[in-house]
């Protein structure tokens, strides 16, 4: 089971990597620290975090040489912070070791939800007044480079982790790099320091080599071409589109690493672990649809209002499903409250796409994001409405 979740730990690293300059450690410390057993031990916070800077070297490198090859990459407006951060970082391992078993900060888990909702949002990062590729650093610059280079050095070495996302927010929001141009940076960057660091844990703690080098190679290796594909995509496409699902992954990776770090606490609730197992099994349903539904529109010569039809059929038997799998109404109607929340904000973001349309047959411009958000709003009022006044209304309908 721990060798699904290596798979698991290491495609969401490099994806986060190759497609925002994510550190691999963001996602893969939470993922081998709660749900593999082996890494639960006094070390076990170390090794996870060795294994996931190890993993970053190469995801980094070919992501960087990605970037690179399509114009991506500004060492002129990094190079200060390159040099702080790959000093800082040895520094901060040496800390990380005497401070014991050190996890995944908490800050790191809240921004990378937050900087992914800020994506969904605005996803087009380009400013009115861009800074061109090369420009010198003003003196406002060398000293945010200075302070946050230091800074952001200290925190990967100690940490492992967030420093691929601090220099996200520094490059774009403080030396006017554009989205592609930070994470090409950055990842060249992190590159350096994920060697550094790796090797200097590795020093400190042999035993990540002798006794973990199945998960070391695994993680290395999977992270590495899921890094490769996902900067690839990220260099053929707009920025509006990479920002788009840069947002989607880190808005779904921040939620879910949010919920491993505090699921000691929140499994204490029956209504919270009812409502997050129908909405699992909501997704899972729903994802083989997609799967069949998307080909057989674009590759196929289906009449439009057949096909609005079997879109019908989808909504209609996700909230049947809903239902079946429910151990009670309130699990139910929470359920389909937060479908209908994250729904309709997701299908405002998407609508201004050229395929949007086309996907979903629109007769008129936001009907179909009002529909659902109606349809899901409605079962939740009437699943509250009839089986909560039933006499049965504590007692599952199905078994789940």
């Amino acid at each position: 089971m721990e060798l699904i979740w290596y798979l698991i730990a290491a495609i969401g690293a490099g994806i986060g990597t190759g497609l925002a300059g994510l550190s691999a450690a963001t996602v893969m410390v939470p993922i081998l620290i709660v749900l593999c057993p082996s890494f639960s031990g006094e070390t076990g916070a170390y090794q996870a975090t060795a294994i996931a800077l190890a993993s970053d070297i190469l995801g980094s490198a070919v992501t960087t040489y990605t970037y690179a090859k399509h114009g991506h990459l500004d060492l002129r407006r990094g190079g200060i912070m390159f040099v702080c951060i790959v000093t800082m970082c040895t520094v901060g391992s040496y800390a990380a070791w005497l401070a014991g078993n050190v996890v995944l900060g908490t800050f790191t888990l809240f921004l990378t939800f937050a900087i992914g909702i800020r994506f969904l949002v605005r996803p087009d990062t380009s400013r009115s007044d861009p800074v061109h590729s090369g420009a010198p650093l003003d003196l406002k610059g060398i000293l945010i480079s200075l302070f946050f280079g230091l800074t952001i050095g200290f925190g990967t070495g100690f940490v492992g982790t967030g420093g691929g996302m601090m220099m996200l927010i520094v490059f774009t929001a403080f030396l006017g790099m554009e989205l592609k141009t930070a994470v090409g940076t950055s990842t060249f960057i992190m590159t350096f320091t994920a060697l550094i660091a790796s090797v200097s844990h590795i020093l400190i703690h042999p035993a990540i080599v002798l006794e973990r080098y199945d998960a070391l190679l695994i993680c290395a290796s999977v992270a590495t071409a899921a890094s490769l594909i996902s900067a690839r995509f990220a260099n053929r496409v707009s920025n509006r589109t990479v920002g788009l699902v840069t947002g989607a992954v880190l808005t779904v990776m921040g939620f879910g690493l949010i919920l491993l770090h505090y699921w000691d606490f929140l499994s204490r609730f029956p209504l919270f672990t009812g409502t997050l197992d129908c909405l699992g099994k909501f997704i899972l349903y729903l994802i083989p649809c997609v799967l069949l539904i998307i080909p057989l529109r674009f590759l196929t010569r289906i009449p439009s209002f057949v096909y609005r039809k079997l879109l019908h059929i989808i909504a209609f038997t996700c909230v049947t499903l809903m239902i079946m799998v429910a151990a009670n109404w309130q699990t139910a109607a929470l359920a389909s409250i937060t479908v209908a929340a994250v729904i309709y904000p997701v299908l405002a973001i998407l609508e201004n796409q050229p395929w949007y349309p086309v996907l979903f047959v629109e007769k008129k411009p936001g009907e179909i994001k009002i529909s659902l958000l109606l349809l899901f709003s409605m079962f939740a009022i009437v699943t509250w409405i009839g089986w909560a006044s039933s006499a049965n209304a504590t007692q599952p309908l199905l078994l789940s």
